[in-house]
């Protein structure tokens, strides 16, 4: 039986997402930990090797390309994990929510334009100022990690607060998760979706923009700031930037020309 998205999102909203017990069950049910993990934007924890990576541009990497292909990729078995929770009901719920501009992907590629094939990524859903990461997946060395700072990047641009990762792995915490409590992370959820529809939701296409310097409204190429002149030391934007300024718009969420450097800048900007 589909999932009603509205129903969806308002469990969201309250703390709740959905599983299954495997990748063939026909039910879903909901769940609410005592323990959340959370990544906090400015604690994004930036390897060497990793910042090493992200310079080299050794992958390809975009966004809301290719999201039902990253959703099944995260939804494939692998050998450390011979099914998932993910079913059809959660995959076909997230693949119109997609559509709605609600749900991300963030996607890893390697080889040549003709022939790159998908090797990491992940998805989630964006509710006002929170993101709420639903799974990851890498099929080559350091693909998921990329995935996540381009998705920190992409977070603390738009002026989002809340990472939800839902349950701690050593893999998030190696990237600088860390678990709090229900009532805490309530607080923090309450926070980051107050008037989530109006003014202050998260924007997930500003870091597009800001990479792309251009077009700013009423800001001619030759006055438009630099990256560094319109952050703030947390990684933000600045308010009342020409970035800041530019309206949100669906169109506007596509994959940009994001240089690795520019990331690898931003998740080490720390307040």
């Amino acid at each position: 039986m589909a999932i009603d998205l509205s129903i969806l999102l308002r469990a969201y909203a309250a703390g709740l997402f959905p599983m299954a017990d495997d990748r063939k069950a026909r039910s879903i049910y909901w769940v609410k930990p005592e323990e959340r993990a959370i990544l906090p934007l400015d604690g994004f924890h930036a390897s060497k090797s990793l910042r090493k990576t992200l310079r080299a541009e050794r992958f390809e990497v975009t966004v809301d390309t290719a999201f039902a292909q990253t959703l099944a990729g995260c939804a494939q078995s692998a050998a450390d994990r011979p099914t998932t929770w993910i079913n059809q009901d959660i995959e076909l719920a997230f693949n119109r929510l997609h559509r709605q501009g609600l749900a991300h992907s963030v996607e890893c590629w390697l080889g040549e334009e003709h022939e790159r094939v998908l090797v990491g990524g992940l998805y989630g859903l964006a509710l006002g100022r929170a993101f709420f990461g639903e799974s990851m997946f890498s099929r080559a060395n350091g693909a998921s990690k990329v995935a996540m700072a381009y998705l920190v990047a992409r977070l603390r641009v738009g002026g989002f607060t809340l990472l939800d990762c839902q349950f701690m792995t050593p893999h998030l915490a190696s990237l600088g998760a860390v678990e709090i409590g229900a009532e805490a992370y309530s607080l923090l959820l309450e926070a980051a979706l107050e008037d989530g529809g109006g003014a202050v939701s998260g924007d997930f296409g500003a870091l597009d923009a800001l990479a792309a310097g251009v077009p700013f409204a009423g800001v001619s190429p030759a006055e438009t700031p630099s990256a560094e002149a319109m952050l703030s030391p947390s990684g933000s934007v600045v308010p009342d930037t020409p970035v800041a300024r530019l309206p949100r718009s669906v169109e506007r969420i596509v994959s940009g020309p994001v240089s690795g450097q520019l990331i690898a800048q931003l998740i080490t900007q720390t307040s």
